[in-house]
């Protein structure tokens, strides 16, 4: 079952003198349970995508379908429903309030869902047990590494228990060992059954993934399993 499906998506950004086309008709459908790697250079149109896939901007032509719902038909309410329900972000950079503590942080996106703090509380720990971390609840960010802060952001993400997570560059501005721990815990998760895209434009992020969807000029011009999805198919 498809939990992302887009079809002959456009997208234009106005200019001087008329438009930027960003997406020329694309289509994907990306099922419940995948782990995709978007790629690409700059000016590919990879990060367009992952804005629209995350509902963070509108299409200009086409249909995109999320959990089944398509999001073209959906006012800003519904939209923002739809998408604090089935969708997590994880960031290049983490984002996190300084002024709170991590269990605080984690718990932030259900202040607005009306969870009550000990609900937030006790959530957001199981969360931080999950990526590692349970013994730094009342730490504050500027505490811990940047490693340990994306950990932080990942659970952040997970709190409202998305189906699709979506990742952008989550490891730029990590060192390599740390990357690796990351992509760990992302490989977890998906073998936890949630879905993954993720935006970057190293290979070997990419690599992590099952399958690798190549962007150029606004295009998909690549499609393909990587071999980290025959390593981890059942043998025949």
């Amino acid at each position: 079952m498809s939990v992302i499906r887009v079809s002959d998506v456009v997208k234009d950004y106005p200019i001087a003198g008329g438009y930027y086309r960003a997406l020329q008709g694309v289509s994907l459908e990306i099922a419940q349970g995948e782990y995709v790697a978007i790629m690409g250079h700059s000016g590919s149109g990879k990060s367009t995508f992952m804005n629209l896939l995350g509902c963070l901007d509108r299409y200009t032509q086409g249909r995109y379908w999320l959990n089944s719902c398509e999001v073209g038909s959906l006012s800003r309410n519904e939209l923002a429903q739809l998408r604090n329900r089935t969708l997590g972000f994880v960031f290049q950079g983490f984002n996190l309030l300084s002024r709170m503590n991590l269990a605080d942080n984690i718990g932030l996106p259900l202040v607005y869902a009306g969870v009550s703090k000990a609900e937030r509380r006790r959530r957001a720990q199981a969360l931080l047990d999950r990526v590692g971390l349970g013994a730094y609840a009342e730490s504050h960010p500027n505490q811990i590494s940047g490693g340990q802060q994306q950990r932080v952001a990942i659970a952040r993400a997970l709190i409202n228990q998305p189906r699709v997570l979506l990742a952008d560059e989550p490891t730029g501005n990590l060192d390599s060992q740390t990357s690796e721990e990351i992509l760990a815990i992302f490989r977890q998760l998906n073998a936890d059954g949630i879905t993954i895209v993720l935006v970057t434009h190293e290979a070997d992020v990419a690599a992590h993934a099952l399958r690798q969807v190549g962007f150029r000029d606004g295009r998909i011009v690549r499609d393909e399993p990587t071999a980290e999805a025959g390593r981890r198919s059942p043998p025949c």
